[in-house]
């Protein structure tokens, strides 16, 4: 059994790792106290990889929690399973990180990264086939970008041959809570190209979209948000989570879903999703959750997944399906579309069954697709970068915090670097040489930033 280390930072991404939590133990039938129960084995069988076993049979989350900030750590404390959550696994620091990046990588972040990496380290020692991480994390505050991009480099230092995966929030203009937003997500996403192997980047626009349009909430809570992000995390970690043959650790996801290492940015989608009046009225198939997850208005992207091609996709379904079925409709989308997806990545949807089905659903599919499209997200948040940079606003905030005004500009180039590959992979069928061309300018680009650094 491979085993699977929690990191939830800042305070969006401690309310979605509470959230996922919360989903995956009622379906584990881990109670609020830590106890199983229930006379099924399977949800016992491999409880291991996410959870490790306490005194008197009490099952504890491999999970740490960190934030700047008291009060998100105190609220996972006082919610349904905050008793399940060890106490020495909660890292705080002395005040927030303000929404800066650079008071999160460089000041009040710093400070405290040496006592996440301690947690952490004890909780690798007790693992016995250590397999990486998963991190929740928000990229458009202060302690999720900037303190995140600081461990997630750290992690990379300490453990590289090990796989990093995050869940990570893209901040959006239309739903934006603080203006120097841009600016934290590109800081943090030139970090995560190469800090990264697996990244599922959750658009804030798409999540609001589909309350609005799909399922009819006119004023969808931040617990309706957190719950739907939760929903589609536990889908995607369904094959760690179950016995199965695709997908059943990290390593063989990022296998699978990744041409190129640098190319590891996936959007996720959800299906079935409809408002709770018509829910009572319609059957749901094979067929529609496989329409579903293919429609650009389940995925969690703002944009249309048509405007690229597909590299890879993964389809999880839970429930009692047809495998014979699914082939047939997906290899009958494929057709239909197959301008869509990249002709030189041969048997590019996998898809994976396991028979449990979420609580609360007869059947339910999770989509993962790494699509050059993604390209049109970076560039959208690319431009608000650079309008505000151009007139340098706000810079004094990062500045004052001790950093360069150079990290500004390497920050951007090494976004562009990565829109680049994706849209060289977009135009046409690439060669090899060419992605090692564009591989090889990051990599002088990055020990030319080096050298300046020293």
């Amino acid at each position: 059994m491979r085993e699977i280390v929690s990191i939830q930072i800042g305070q969006c991404g401690n309310k979605i790792g509470e959230k996922f939590w919360e989903i995956i133990s009622e379906e584990h039938n881990i109670n609020r106290c830590g106890h199983f129960y229930g006379n099924s084995y399977l949800p016992y069988q491999r409880l291991g990889v996410y959870y490790e076993t306490g005194p008197q049979e009490i099952f504890v989350p491999r999970s740490i929690l960190v934030d700047l900030d008291q009060a998100s750590l105190n609220s996972v404390k006082c919610g349904l399973y905050g008793r399940i959550f060890n106490p020495d696994c909660f890292v705080v620091g002395r005040c927030g990180a303000g929404n800066n990046w650079a008071r999160g990588h460089y000041t009040e972040g710093a400070e405290l990264i040496e006592s996440v990496l301690d947690v952490t380290r004890k909780q690798v020692e007790c693992c016995d086939c250590f397999q990486g991480f998963q991190m929740s994390h928000s990229i458009g505050g202060g302690t999720g970008s900037g303190m995140g991009s600081l461990l997630l480099n750290k992690l990379k230092e300490e453990y590289q041959d090990r796989v990093v995966n995050t869940f990570s929030v893209i901040p959006s203009p239309k739903v934006s809570e603080t203006v120097v937003e841009p600016y934290n997500a590109i800081l943090t996403l030139s970090e995560m190209i190469n800090d990264t192997d697996e990244t599922v980047c959750i658009d804030n626009e798409a999540l609001y979209d589909i309350f609005y349009h799909t399922l009819k909430l006119c004023h969808p809570t931040l617990d309706d948000l957190n719950h739907l992000i939760g929903m589609t995390m536990s889908g995607i970690t369904t094959g760690f989570r179950y016995p199965g043959q695709l997908n059943t650790d990290l390593r063989k996801l990022m296998t699978n879903m990744c041409p190129y290492p640098r190319l590891h940015f996936f959007i996720p989608g959800f299906a079935p999703l409809a408002t709770r009046v018509s829910e009572a009225y319609r059957k749901v198939t094979t067929s529609d959750l496989v329409c579903q997850i293919f429609d650009c208005r389940n995925q969690m992207a703002a944009f249309d997944p048509h405007c690229g091609r597909y590299l890879t996709c993964a389809a999880i379904f839970r429930g009692l399906v047809s495998s014979r079925e699914i082939e047939q409709q997906l290899m009958a989308i494929q057709e239909r579309n197959a301008d869509s997806f990249a002709n030189w990545v041969p048997n590019n949807i996998k898809t994976a069954i396991c028979d449990i089905p979420p609580r609360g659903l007869k059947l339910s599919a999770t989509f993962i697709s790494n699509t050059t499209a993604i390209q049109i997200l970076f560039r959208r948040l690319l431009d608000q970068y650079q309008s505000m940079f151009q007139k340098r606003a706000f810079i004094h905030w990062y500045t004052g915090e001790g950093m360069e005004e150079h990290e500004f500009k390497s920050a951007e180039e090494g976004v562009l670097g990565i829109i680049d590959e994706y849209n060289c992979c977009n135009e046409q069928d690439p060669t090899d040489d060419e992605i090692c061309e564009l591989e090889d300018e990051s990599a002088t680009e990055e020990e030319e930033e080096c050298n300046e650094k020293c």
